[in-house]
């Protein structure tokens, strides 16, 4: 009876102390939902009056030589002659459902616009975010293993031309080099692997410098600590060291700026998709700005905020099963 007695606190104390982490958990996502819905809302507020300050698209919609009567009668068939508040109640009440009206240009619903180009958009990124894995993971860890010598000075080097170079200056010089010159592979167009391979590497060239050097500095000072010694100590062999100790703790700094980079390269596909001719989202962007579709820009630009407030909080959450020691402080 008395180890029955003495066993029962710590199993009570640890049943407690499980419920206050979920609690703090779910407090914590439910705090960050409550952000994100605010952030999202502002982001529509902003985008609703700040792409009525571009003009009137009736303008655009209508040849010059239109009359003023058909330019009433368009402009009060589009809904543009209501008051400003009665149209920006109307554009929230419709968020919660998905529906962002009608495409001033197109006719047709926002929504199955968004629908119809957001495949080429998604598999866009997730080339590039795949070829930005490929290259940065094993440069960075092959940079910080070699610090100091010749070769870690090179993939610096690469690093830096990386991140100081603009992709549309990228995806220009692949086009004169792999498609003009070499006529290896095309230069526009959308459908097959050849026409992905050079907007994914055009649009991964940042993020593999970002993600590199990140990976390198978290590295090199995840090798300097007491347990990777101890490691070095038992006879591990340096790779072994590194992929097995040193990696899993070194890649908090790097999951964050790789979920980040998710979002810059869905919002960084708008570029490389006008130079590549490639029909995402990004280009339908553009073309809803010159014409001035104010219901498209508007779901374009949620679109694009809610990918980063999407990402950041799985980031976030990520973190709780990549290091016990979040979890336990949440």
């Amino acid at each position: 009876m008395s180890d029955i007695a003495l066993d029962r606190p710590p199993a009570a104390t640890s049943d407690r102390r499980h419920d206050r982490h979920a609690t703090r958990l779910v407090l914590f996502v439910l705090r960050r939902l409550g952000t994100a819905v605010f952030v999202l809302l502002c982001t529509a507020t902003v985008s609703f009056f700040l792409v009525r300050l571009s003009g009137d698209p009736v303008k655009v919609l209508l040849p010059p030589d239109a009359t003023a009567a058909q330019e009433s009668a368009l402009r009060a068939s589009l809904g543009l002659d209501r008051p400003l508040f009665t149209q920006y109640i109307d554009f929230l009440w419709g968020l919660p459902r998905l529906d962002f009206g009608n495409s001033l240009a197109y006719g047709q619903p926002v929504s199955q616009i968004l629908a119809d180009r957001l495949p080429a958009t998604i598999q866009l990124a997730a080339a590039a975010m795949a070829v930005t894995l490929l290259i940065a993971v094993p440069a960075g860890v092959f940079a910080a293993m070699r610090r100091g010598r010749g070769s870690d000075r090179a993939v610096m080097t690469g690093v830096l031309l990386g991140q100081s170079t603009p992709p549309f200056w990228v995806g220009i010089l692949l086009i004169l080099v792999f498609a003009v010159g070499l006529h290896a592979l095309p230069a526009s167009g959308y459908g097959t692997f050849a026409n992905l391979v050079l907007p994914a590497v055009t649009l991964a060239v940042y993020s593999v410098a970002v993600v590199a050097r990140l990976l390198r500095s978290s590295l090199i000072e995840v090798l300097s600590s007491d347990h990777i010694r101890s490691a070095r100590a038992k006879g591990f062999g340096p790779l072994k060291v590194v992929l097995t100790h040193g990696l899993r703790n070194a890649s908090l700094p790097v999951v964050t700026i790789v979920g980040l980079e998710v979002g810059s390269l869905l919002g960084g596909a708008i570029l490389t998709e006008r130079v590549f001719s490639w029909p995402g989202v990004g280009q339908l962007t553009i073309e809803a700005i010159s014409n001035r579709d104010f219901p498209l820009v508007q779901a374009t630009v949620l679109f694009f905020a809610a990918t980063f407030v999407v990402v950041n909080l799985l980031v976030d959450l990520s973190y709780s099963f990549l290091d016990p020691r979040v979890r336990t402080s949440r």
